[in-house]
């Protein structure tokens, strides 16, 4: 038997637009990031700590080095609003959509399972959509679909197939670890365009990048920079702007809120007629140092300088 399961969260400043008026003004909040390790799920769901969850969890049955059995045992999990009117607080149940579960790929070796699992809350949001049916009265939906393929040797593998443009997506391993998180949030396109037809309960799953996650002290300082007591001010880059250069004097503190960033760095290397050449992970650019960039798509940081 293995494992692999996503949690959906909503992190701070991810919300654009007149939409993020009630978590400013506190009467929804954002989450709390989820823990490095998922020691109990439905823990985490009745404590409000995630907008919906994607456990897929699967078995073979190995005899004589052939598989005979295999299934399904996971499911999704969906959370709910908290909304606070005056000194109350009010829970709204999130509404689930039907978990999606294709027939497994079976091989001499290997079982892929996938499934898929999402939801929307349970407040209305009416607005115009710039499409047909031009006005949308419930939320967009968000979702996930994993795969997980379990070998005949007893190992197995994962992978985030797709996933809504909106919140953002944790995957943990069979041992309940962090592993992975979605790079990428597009809080506009999901408001706009994810519902109807435009989900796999239509006919379309969104592909989603995924990034390697921090330590868990990365983690914990953007923790303090998001809930600390100071004002950071957060700027958002186009492709190809650059961040920060090499050798220029700075004291702030970055911290990616979104998107990716490529690294270019500058090392000498001398050969033995004294010429120098440049290794990294690119050639610098003809202007100057390399810098650090941002990659395709927009990216928002947020920075804090030392008091």
């Amino acid at each position: 038997m293995s494992s692999v399961t996503s949690i959906s969260w909503i992190p701070s400043e991810a919300i654009e637009g007149p939409a993020k008026i009630p978590f400013e003004l506190g009467i929804t909040h954002y989450d709390d990031p989820p823990p490095d390790v998922i020691e109990d799920l439905d823990e985490l769901r009745r404590t409000d700590r995630f907008r919906e969850a994607n456990e897929l969890r699967a078995f073979i049955e190995v005899e004589d080095g052939r598989i005979v059995d295999h299934g399904h045992l996971g499911q999704g999990h969906i959370g709910a609003t908290t909304v606070k009117v005056g000194p109350a607080a009010v829970r709204f149940p999130a509404v689930q959509l039907p978990d999606i579960r294709p027939e497994p790929e079976v091989s001499e070796t290997s079982v892929r399972f996938v499934q898929t699992v999402g939801g929307r809350m349970g407040l209305p949001t009416p607005r115009p959509v710039p499409h047909r049916p031009f006005a949308q009265f419930w939320p967009s939906i968000a979702w996930t679909t994993l795969a997980l393929t379990i070998n005949a040797d007893g190992t197995s593998s994962h992978e985030l197939v797709g996933a809504s443009p909106f919140p953002r997506h944790w995957i943990y391993d069979h041992e309940g670890r962090l592993v992975e998180k979605s790079a990428l949030i597009d809080f506009k396109k999901w408001f706009n365009d994810s519902f109807g037809d435009r989900t796999p309960w239509g006919a379309y799953d969104s592909p989603a990048v995924v990034t390697a996650v921090g330590s868990a002290l990365e983690r914990q300082l953007s923790t303090t920079i998001m809930r600390g007591g100071k004002k950071a001010r957060i700027r958002t880059l186009k492709e190809g702007d650059s961040l920060m250069e090499q050798g220029k004097p700075g004291s702030d503190v970055f911290l990616i809120l979104d998107g990716m960033f490529v690294v270019e760095r500058s090392v000498p290397e001398r050969s033995s007629a004294n010429e120098v050449h440049w290794s990294g992970a690119c050639e610098p650019p003809p202007s100057g140092p390399p810098r650090r960039r941002a990659s395709p798509k927009r990216r928002r940081t947020r920075s804090t300088s030392p008091s």
